[in-house]
């Protein structure tokens, strides 16, 4: 056989098995939740609303309304908890979204390109026929991935705890009409996916900054740092103006999604907020990624 006709068979392009795709996304997941620190996270996310039900049980023992005075200070929801153990689960997504969640993700989401390279396996990942582009897809997804489940944890923590401490019922919404016990737990389900659908944004803004080095603690740091920072300047009233675009701005709109009838508009303009983000730093992170130098 000539050199002209082995020619096109060796310059033809390596065909990728969609299946890598499926695989890549399988081991990231499997990865992430299996790590231990994982799940000391969702540990610590599952106790917070154990010490929140406690220190509501223990506050209304003697009749008083949760919160400092009587006065149902404290998360959103929280004087509702002890006439209906669901409230619980508003309560613990309002209390852990500002900090606890974030933390998490940002956790997760800054060492999940970093953490590799520090590690010396980014290199490795790479040598298999999936691309750049479909490993941080992978990363990206699995780290949403860990977004649904801290969520859900949370939610199902409260729910059982709400469940062994205080009452079950028909449930009173903001608006002050009442709903069934059931219509309550799928509002309940929804706001869980509402606040999980919240983090995309700062996951994607975490993941370009994992891009960024190649020590997964200063990308955890720098991304823990960035949410506190534009935390703070979210409360500065001089600043006011841009606030609505910042990330954090509209989270804890699903309350809204506990009126009747729902009042859409600020949850809609989170998920607008939280997909330009995704779409800004999710196309950062791919064009560095892309373009780095992998040494480790």
């Amino acid at each position: 056989m000539s050199q002209a006709e082995l020619a096109p068979a060796e310059a033809a392009p390596v065909r990728r098995n969609p299946l890598w795709t499926l695989g890549i996304l399988r081991s990231e997941l499997t990865t992430t939740l299996r790590r231990w620190r994982t799940l000391a996270l969702l540990g610590v996310l599952a106790a917070v609303p154990v010490l929140i039900g406690i220190a509501v049980r223990i506050e209304t023992a003697d009749g008083s309304s949760p919160g400092p005075g009587g006065g149902g200070g404290g998360p959103a929801f929280l004087s509702q908890v002890t006439n209906n153990g669901l409230f619980l689960v508003f309560a613990s997504l309002a209390a852990t979204l500002p900090v606890f969640l974030p933390m998490a993700v940002g956790v997760i989401a800054g060492d999940a390109v970093a953490g590799e390279a520090n590690a010396g396996t980014l290199r490795y990942l790479l040598v298999a026929p999936a691309g750049r582009t479909r490993l941080l897809l992978a990363k990206y997804a699995s780290t949403l991935a860990f977004c649904l489940v801290a969520t859900l944890v949370v939610a199902a923590s409260a729910l059982a705890v709400g469940a062994l401490l205080f009452p079950f019922g028909e449930v009173t919404t903001i608006s002050g009409t009442r709903i069934g016990f059931g219509e309550g737990l799928l509002r309940a389900g929804l706001v869980a996916v509402a606040v999980a659908a919240s983090l995309i944004g700062f996951a994607a803004l975490g993941l370009f900054v994992s891009t960024l080095t190649n020590s997964g603690i200063a990308a955890m740091a720098a991304t823990v740092g960035v949410l506190i920072t534009v935390q703070i300047v979210d409360t500065i009233p001089q600043l006011s103006g841009i606030h609505p675009y910042l990330f954090p701005h509209y989270w804890l709109s699903f309350s809204d999604l506990m009126r009747a009838p729902v009042y859409w508009d600020e949850v809609l303009k989170n998920l607008e907020l939280q997909g330009l983000y995704a779409a800004v730093f999710g196309s950062a992170a791919w064009a560095r990624f892309t373009a780095k130098d992998i040494t480790a």
